[in-house]
């Protein structure tokens, strides 16, 4: 599988934004996908993951309750909604699938990834 992440540009603290992931090739649905991002100056951290059915997610705690990781296996795309976006929020944000279950966060559990999409968060 392929991905393509997009979505991304400037927007204001307290503003949302929807991220979304294109993947090409095979079935997308046994792919599990997670989304990372990475700040200046910071190594990259785990945001938010789901299962190949879209049944099971789960967040990094400091995401909790503001970011919804969701996915459409029918359009091979998934999406990374962020809410109540913060300054602190900016970085690049990248999607990644890997076949199989990745239910750590960890990045070396993905072995598929996108080009990534910057998102800026103005005070």
């Amino acid at each position: 599988v392929q991905l393509q992440a997009s979505g991304g540009g400037l927007v204001q603290a307290g503003g949302s934004l929807r991220l979304s992931c294109a993947a090409s090739g095979r079935t997308f649905s046994l792919y599990d996908m997670g989304w990372f991002r990475q700040a200046p100056r910071k190594e990259r951290e785990f945001v938010a993951g789901i299962s190949g059915s879209g049944s099971t997610t789960y967040y990094a705690d400091s995401m909790k309750g503001r970011f919804t990781i969701s996915r459409d296996n029918a359009k091979n795309t998934g999406y990374l909604q962020t809410n109540s976006v913060k300054p602190e929020d900016t970085a690049v944000y990248y999607c990644a699938a890997t076949l199989g279950a990745a239910t750590r966060g960890l990045s070396s559990e993905y072995h598929t990834w996108g080009q990534g999409t910057q998102v800026t968060v103005s005070s």
